[in-house]
């Protein structure tokens, strides 16, 4: 063999060496991604009320980066807030979550959303119901190994009601609300407003947005802007996805207890879908870190020596935000 024929075999093996380390490394750099770890949530809601609470539950449901565990009743009507909550996890094959009756504070009886669950009995839901569920948010935030996101939408006596019992959950957990108006008001008015989940209990509202935790709220100056109309609304109407169709259900049934008469067109203001939103991306919207507080009529004002919480001011792409929210929807369940 001559010097330039083992000169060459070498040079072929080289490449054959380096072909065969780079197809290893394409290899492993095709082989899927670790997934994201999720983000453990309770969502405590005056769910049946406004029709919105409906709403973002289903849009929660169906975010893949959010990992559903307790869900509570807020504001009264306790066996109500309940059964809806029961009724439409097992509706959406859900029953691993588990439900919280909240405390007995604020309105008694049912709502606008009652002949949904006229016949349900509670006590036939597959899943955990606890009796005391602002025990069963306080149990979950100290045993979970990761920091639980709690997603309110409603007046705030359950939360509050966890914090004096064990501050140490502000520690362990984060806030994201559906609170105030900062500088529009309903409709997107220019005069602010006394938001409801705030005017309800501003007091309590008061302890829970100034406790020692992150916060982050959408008030009416984005939340109070989102509708689906045209289309987007259509194609939630018409899905076959079991979660999308029980909140056209009990869109429908609310609609006639409310007298609504835009059912076949759009949507009502989604206000509490922006807060589901802002627990795993805030891209769409302007967020601005502001110090609020909160006064004894329930309005947020803006004032220097109050907590920073961090607020989604304005929307950069609504449209965008509406698209997702009806993907999700809609998409078949995995």
């Amino acid at each position: 063999m001559t010097i330039e024929s083992l000169a060459l075999k070498c040079a072929m093996a080289l490449v054959c060496v380096v072909v065969t380390c780079a197809s290893l490394h394409a290899a492993a750099g095709a082989a899927p991604a670790k997934p994201a770890r999720k983000i453990p949530v309770i969502y405590d809601s005056d769910i049946g009320d406004d029709i919105d609470d409906t709403w973002a539950l289903g849009f929660l449901l169906k975010c893949p980066e959010l990992d559903l565990k307790l869900v509570v009743g807020d504001q009264g009507k306790t066996s109500y807030r309940a059964k809806l909550f029961a009724r439409f996890l097992a509706h959406a094959g859900r029953t691993d979550v588990a439900v919280g009756v909240g405390l007995n504070v604020g309105p008694k009886g049912g709502g606008p959303q009652s002949d949904w669950v006229k016949d349900y009995d509670l006590s036939g839901y597959k899943g955990t119901v606890h009796t005391d569920g602002v025990q069963a948010m306080i149990d979950l935030i100290m045993r979970s190994k990761t920091p639980i996101t709690v997603i309110a939408v409603g007046p705030l006596p359950n939360v509050a009601e966890a914090l004096k019992r064990e501050p140490r959950i502000a520690a362990r957990a984060r806030f994201v609300g559906m609170h105030g108006s900062v500088r529009l008001g309903y409709g997107g008015r220019k005069n602010v407003s006394a938001e409801y989940n705030v005017r309800a209990n501003a007091r309590a509202c008061r302890a829970v947005l100034s406790a020692a935790w992150d916060v982050t709220i959408t008030p009416l100056d984005t939340c109070g802007l989102v509708h689906l109309r045209g289309r987007k609304y259509q194609t939630v109407r018409r899905s076959k996805d079991p979660v999308a169709a029980a909140i056209i259900e009990n869109y429908r049934i609310w609609s006639k207890r409310k007298n609504v008469r835009y059912f076949e067109t759009r949507s009502s203001t989604l206000f509490d879908t922006v807060a589901v939103y802002l627990a795993f991306r805030q891209d769409l919207c302007r967020m601005e870190d502001l110090p609020i507080r909160v006064d004894d009529k329930g309005y947020t004002r803006i004032d220097p020596k109050a907590k920073t919480l961090h607020v989604a001011s304005a929307w950069k792409d609504m449209g965008a935000f509406e698209d997702l929210l009806v993907t999700r929807l809609t998409a078949p369940a995995k």
